[in-house]
């Protein structure tokens, strides 16, 4: 062995030596109160499992359009129940994590989580074709308002204000049903591949476009009437709230209402619990709005004065 092996093993045997003590400092800090830590023999929840749980609803939701074989009038009938019944398992089994999670780690009186996770996840399975309907009219709607459209199916394959609606269809009805954290890993699934942040609170209605999307933001406690549709880099959001007022104003209104029929065009922001936009009405591009305006209103920013000037090259 040349000098130049020799040393070069020396050298990662002291430094894996260290390892025990830096080990050690690691393990002592887990157990202290200042550091967020998961022990308990219930692992926490599987985030990797909603990517699962949220194709197996958009078979449902779309069939034929994300199966991963072909459907026709022969098999459909099959198709659908087995994926229904796998869709069924697996989200009774992660609800029932999820409410588990929650009493464990909050110490709280026996919750029935089996018996929860399975009655919500019927209750999920049954709403399908009314979430369907929704979404039929979110389709037309977007196919309607976007000449660049070529047919329903461009629409539902590949619009990414189209997957973040139809997970957040989903993921609102759950959060109605008081799920933990599951809805809101659902979301933050869909903002992390569209760039679109729905929080599963929101509650938004028939008709709803998000035309191109990326940077949309859209808080708790906004209500969306029909027929509504905004821009990319839209933020529907809440004024900003003083350090350590979280838990006093947690479940109170703090994001704005649009009322039906409603345009907002990109870069606008709109905050404020109390801040309605009034039915029909139109807020143009990067306008900053924190007080209510009436039904049947434009509010624009004033035409910017452009500087034109001709660049001359400098010789050499």
């Amino acid at each position: 062995m040349s000098d130049t092996c020799r040393s070069t093993v020396e050298c990662h045997e002291q430094a894996r030596e260290k390892l025990s003590a830096i080990a050690k400092h690691i393990i002592d800090h887990s157990r202290t109160d200042a550091c967020y830590t998961h022990l308990d023999t219930d692992p926490v929840p599987a985030a990797g499992q909603v990517a699962d749980i949220i194709d197996l609803f958009r078979q449902l939701l779309f069939p034929g359009y994300f199966s991963p074989e072909t459907l026709d009038p022969m098999n459909m009938d099959y198709h659908l129940g087995q994926t229904l019944s796998r869709l069924y398992d697996r989200l009774a089994k992660s609800i029932t994590h999820h409410i588990r999670h929650e009493c464990r780690r909050y110490n709280q009186s026996c919750s029935e989580c089996d018996r929860q996770g399975h009655a919500i996840s019927l209750s999920l399975m049954d709403a399908i074709p009314e979430i369907r309907q929704i979404l039929v009219s979110d389709v037309r709607a977007a196919f309607e308002g976007d000449p660049a459209a070529k047919s329903h199916d461009e629409i539902i394959f590949s619009y990414p204000g189209l997957y973040a609606i139809t997970v957040h269809r989903v993921a609102h009805l759950l959060y109605r049903l008081k799920v933990p954290l599951l809805p809101r890993i659902m979301s933050e699934y869909a903002h992390s591949l569209t760039g679109i942040d729905i929080h599963p609170g929101a509650t938004i209605g028939e008709r709803f476009v998000i035309d191109h999307g990326t940077g949309v933001v859209i808080g708790e406690t906004t209500r969306i009437g029909h027929n509504v549709r905004i821009y990319q880099g839209v933020t529907l959001g809440a004024l900003s709230l003083p350090m350590g007022s979280g838990e006093k104003l947690r479940g109170e209104k703090r994001h704005p209402t649009l009322e039906d029929d409603v345009i907002i065009y990109a870069g606008a922001t709109i905050l404020g619990g109390d801040t309605v936009i009034g039915a029909r009405s139109v807020v143009g591009g990067n306008v900053w709005l924190t007080d209510s305006i009436p039904p049947d209103t434009q509010v624009m920013l004033e035409r910017p004065r452009l500087v034109i000037k001709e660049v001359r090259q400098l010789s050499g």
